[in-house]
């Protein structure tokens, strides 16, 4: 069983500035809650019972988020505020197991993921990146892990994407093995629309084997000077370990950038029911 994730974190957040100055991206919020805790709550949904953060300097908050907060929780429960006081004793219960190791150097999600292998250790693991909210009836983390428990196999999470978005994501082809299933052949980092391979674009969900962690020691910098995870796990199909993508059914959100952010928001506090019916009656005002 996967029982450990490795949450990528350590990211400047440039394309959300200047509200990432001060603050993790990660942490601005979505409605009341900020973005990671909607990641790790989809990370429990599925299993994960260790979380391991890759944090830079100055994402000390992400940590405290779900830490023990007895000073709050004194003075909520002092005003009798005990729907709030259930929430924040939620929040720092909600992962058994909390550890982080520190990316000195902004050197790609590939030397991030490496720098979780001495706390992940010689078992398989799920990779959920801060930027990607995923809303469906089945955590997406969940519908990888059924299937690479089945294949004993990495899988990786794919969605197809207009051609002229595709040149931002890492691409894959690959031999369909059945509906929404594919056996990995290719992997390309951000290709020119004309040179894309597929429109099945990675998206920011993985379970990965431990052997990964072998090919990222091995990989030289790519693209901006960085160790691209899309070049170890291309590596790793050359050399014969079967690598699949998985069509992730539910709706992924950018929240990395203004524009996904703010869908998003709309979004998600369209389905809430107490603000739902609030939130149309003000779009219906202005559209």
């Amino acid at each position: 069983m996967i029982r450990k994730a490795v949450l990528p974190v350590a990211g400047l957040g440039t394309r959300m500035l200047p509200a990432t100055k001060a603050i993790p991206k990660e942490m601005l919020c979505l409605i009341n809650k900020p973005v990671v805790q909607y990641i790790v709550e989809e990370a429990v949904a599925a299993g994960i019972r260790d979380i391991i953060f890759v944090v830079s300097r100055g994402k000390e908050s992400l940590l405290d988020h779900f830490d023990l907060d007895p000073e709050l929780e004194a003075e909520l429960e002092a005003k009798g505020k005990e729907d709030l006081l259930a929430e924040v004793r939620r929040t720092s219960t909600l992962v058994e197991n909390l550890s982080a190791v520190r990316q000195k150097k902004p050197l790609g999600l590939g030397h991030a993921i490496l720098m979780a292998a001495p706390l992940v250790g010689n078992e398989p693991f799920g990779v959920l990146l801060g930027d990607d909210v995923v809303d469906g009836e089945e955590p997406a983390l969940g519908q990888l892990i059924r299937v690479a428990e089945e294949l004993r196999a990495s899988v990786i999470a794919v969605e197809r994407m207009p051609r002229e978005e595709i040149h931002r994501y890492g691409v894959i082809s690959g031999a369909e093995v059945r509906e929404g299933l594919y056996r990995i052949e290719e992997v390309v980092e951000k290709p020119r629309p004309e040179e894309a391979p597929s429109d099945l674009a990675i998206l920011g969900r993985y379970v990965f084997f431990p052997e990964i962690f072998a090919y990222l020691e091995k990989t030289p910098p790519g693209a901006g000077g960085e160790i691209q995870l899309t070049d170890a796990v291309s590596a790793m199909v050359r050399d014969g370990h079967p690598v699949y993508a998985l069509e992730i059914k539910g709706t992924r959100y950018d929240t990395g950038n203004p524009e996904g952010f703010i869908k998003a928001t709309l979004a998600l506090a369209l389905k809430d029911p107490q603000l739902g019916p609030k939130v149309r009656q003000f779009l219906r005002a202005w559209l």
